[in-house]
């Protein structure tokens, strides 16, 4: 059978007859026949792909043929079609099946090789397709020989194959090349990987795993859409190209199939090692030799190849035109500038704690083993805020400003106030910010109306790193709840221990700790000052807003200005108050008072009139006590409904739920309706009321007064 003949010769020597023909002068065809002239690469190039070289006139003084420009991206019957920048360099489908040298409606495949560099894939190329014939340039010299995306046509597999530049090579663009070789691989039917080596290296199995996952993720969507257009003349396989993997090897022996695994398996066992996926590719095919002595033998890979080739049942062989434009799509679409960073090869997360924010994620930028030598953790970048870590630091303003980053904290009460004190005055002005230094520098209700926040005038805000163990105080806002729930239920155990409802014991309670000095007492109100009747344990006692005196509601039905106590608007007045009060002189108005009165001060260095008796911070605190009294009360009524669901929704997030607690942490007791349920405020665990007799603050848990703490806590301190 005669072997086809190669178009890059045939065109060649029709080239030469033809100056021949033309020609009897000796000294041009010396200059044709002259190597040194041309050069051995530039013989076996087409300056005129895809059609006659034009006629040349010949005359006495014609000694040379000059080579243009145009032979500067040809190389041996290639010719170079995507440079290292990723510029395409065939303008038109025509210019490229012209350069190619076949027929525009021959359907053809596409081939690609990679591997490393010096592995020798121009080589395997040529004696694969070309019978040896030094189509794609190789090279013994140092530096690679192929840079780009070189192109070349088989006519007798009807293949376009395509010449790679090599990995690990040296480059200033190395993730420019990555991207470059992948959008090859995207249009390629078969891929072969070359290497040779004594055994496979992890770098192959990293660039097979990220051009399946690029492929999947970005390639695939493209290439469909392509297919949608109809310029596939159907629609486009979902799946990737056939990998073939050709390993050549000489000292050891390649892999070898057993009856219970192929050597296929063992490649994908070693991709499943790396976590590297490979399910994009429609085939994967292992072709191992041992070269103990030159030449390498490539009938293995060359049958291989062929029985991908004849395989359609994936993809089917297309016209040329189909080839370029997919590649000018893919070209133009993922393109643009890249930020080419040499690799790390001792990154910073070798010596850097493997800590992690549990908000942003970030590691901490401190060395490894940083907390023995008493560095707390520590990341310059930026946090994210979320929620349920609560990592809105607050700093003090005024000490930011003298240089000092004091973190403070918003909390239930001050440290000037008593605890259930501060629990009251928590209900009406809300909650407080202290600063070590400062003071209360902030309360969040504390005018009736234009409240700022705390940001406006008080603190200055910044997102903070959330770390594991850390003992910080950010977890004192996620007990809040809870402990306006402990506090109330004190109090209502205190009431019914004494067999009054909670709501009355609660107003009187709070009556007393913020009335004014005048008032008696409700606790030496035991009956009404005018009519003598016996007040009984849920009797509602009066005091009169004149006197302070206290009274039933029978005896302080009436109401009226008192203005030498404060009251300027009708209040509740005792009967003789009252009566008394009808027969003074029409009450003036209080700014006509207070004008009058500023009048006479200013005049005579001195105050006098009514107004030296009036001690309006006592009653502005009264007044404001109807609004506690108010919210206290309803707190109190909410304990009508079934605690648990309370304490379920006011439960800190390290608590164990009490449906999952039946058993004392401690002594392993059962938790019955004899006995009740507590819970750790250190661990969180459940604990009965034996197991918990010791209080202590709980500083990491945001509990800075003494709380229930279970015994194996009290014991670790």
């Amino acid at each position: 059978m005669d072997r086809p003949v190669n178009p890059v010769v045939q065109r060649k020597s029709l080239h030469c007859r033809r100056l021949e023909e033309n020609s009897n002068s000796p000294a041009i065809m010396q200059s044709i026949d002259n190597p040194s002239l041309l050069g051995n690469s530039r013989l076996m190039s087409d300056p005129y792909p895809g059609s006659l070289p034009p006629d040349v006139t010949l005359t006495s003084e014609f000694t040379s043929l000059k080579l243009g420009p145009r032979f500067e991206d040809s190389n041996g019957g290639s010719f170079l079609l995507i440079d290292g920048k990723e510029h395409l360099k065939v303008s038109s489908a025509e210019q490229f099946i012209g350069r190619l040298g076949c027929d525009a409606s021959t359907r053809v495949k596409v081939v690609s090789v990679f591997g490393n560099t010096g592995d020798g894939k121009s080589h395997t190329l040529n004696h694969t397709f070309f019978e040896g014939l030094d189509v794609f340039r190789t090279s013994s010299e140092q530096n690679s020989c192929t840079l780009g995306v070189w192109a070349a046509f088989d006519p007798r597999l009807r293949v376009i194959c395509l010449d790679t530049e090599g990995l690990l090579g040296t480059t200033s663009h190395e993730n420019q090349r990555t991207r470059l070789l992948l959008k090859v691989l995207a249009v390629s039917d078969i891929v072969i990987y070359r290497t040779r080596s004594e055994r496979l290296h992890h770098d192959m199995f990293t660039f097979l795993g990220s051009a399946s996952r690029a492929y999947t993720q970005h390639f695939q969507s493209a290439l469909q859409a392509v297919g949608q257009r109809g310029e596939f003349g159907g629609p486009l396989s979902a799946l990737g190209p056939a990998v073939i993997i050709f390993h050549e090897t000489r000292h050891t022996r390649a892999l070898q199939s057993t009856l219970s695994e192929s050597a296929e398996d063992f490649l994908r066992s070693r991709f499943a090692q790396s976590k590297l996926d490979i399910e994009a590719f429609s085939s994967l095919k292992y072709v191992g030799v041992q070269t103990l002595s030159p030449p390498t033998d490539f009938s293995e890979l060359h049958v291989a190849i062929q029985s991908e080739l004849e395989n359609t049942t994936v993809r089917s062989p297309r016209q040329p035109h189909v080839v370029y434009h997919t590649l000018k799509l893919l070209n133009d679409k993922f393109s643009g500038e890249i930020e080419n960073t040499a690799p790390v090869l001792f990154p910073d997360q070798y010596f850097t704690c493997p800590v992690k924010c549990l908000s942003c994620e970030k590691r901490c930028d401190r060395s490894m083993g940083h907390l023995k030598e008493g560095l707390q953790h520590s990341c310059a970048a930026r946090c994210r805020y979320q929620h349920q870590f609560e990592n809105c630091m607050y700093i003090c303003k005024l000490c930011h400003s003298n240089g000092k980053e004091v973190i403070v904290h918003p909390k239930l009460t001050s440290t000037a106030d008593t605890s259930w004190f501060g629990l009251a005055k928590y209900a009406w002005s809300g909650y407080v910010i202290e600063c070590p230094n400062c003071g209360e520098i902030y309360r969040s209700r504390q005018y009736w109306y234009g409240n700022k926040n705390p940001e406006d005038s008080a603190v200055r805000t910044e997102i903070q790193h959330v770390w594991p163990g850390s003992n910080s105080a950010l977890l004192a806002t996620q007990n809040a709840a809870q402990k306006v729930l402990d506090g109330v239920s004190y109090i209502s155990e205190a009431v019914v221990s004494v067999g009054s409802p909670p709501t009355r014991m609660l107003s009187s309670w709070v009556a007393d700790q913020i009335a004014p000095k005048y008032w008696r007492p409700n606790n030496e109100i035991k009956h009404c000052h005018k009519c003598k009747k016996v007040f009984m344990a849920t009797a509602t006692k009066h005091h009169c807003r004149a006197c302070g005196e206290g009274f039933c509601e029978e005896c302080s039905s009436r109401a009226m200005p008192v203005p030498e106590r404060g009251w300027m608007t009708p209040v509740r007045v005792c009967d003789f108050c009252y009566s008394k009060g009808e027969m003074l002189p029409p009450v003036i108005s209080f700014s006509t008072l207070l004008r009058n009165t500023f009048s006479r001060s200013t005049s005579s260095g001195e105050g006098s009139g009514i107004l030296d008796d009036i001690d309006d911070t006592e009653v502005r605190v009264r007044k404001y006590s109807e609004a506690v009294v108010s919210t206290l009360s309803t707190v109190a009524s909410v304990l009508e409904y079934p605690r648990g669901l309370i304490k379920d929704t006011a439960r800190p997030v390290y608590w164990v739920p009490d449906q999952e607690v039946t058993h004392c942490c401690c002594c392993d007791a059962p938790f019955g309706p004899r006995l009740a349920l507590h819970h750790c405020r250190d661990c969180g665990r459940g604990v009965c009321s034996d197991c918990s007799t010791g209080r202590r603050p709980v500083l990491r848990r945001g509990w800075e007064n003494p709380v229930r703490v279970c015994d194996e806590c009290m014991k670790q301190d």
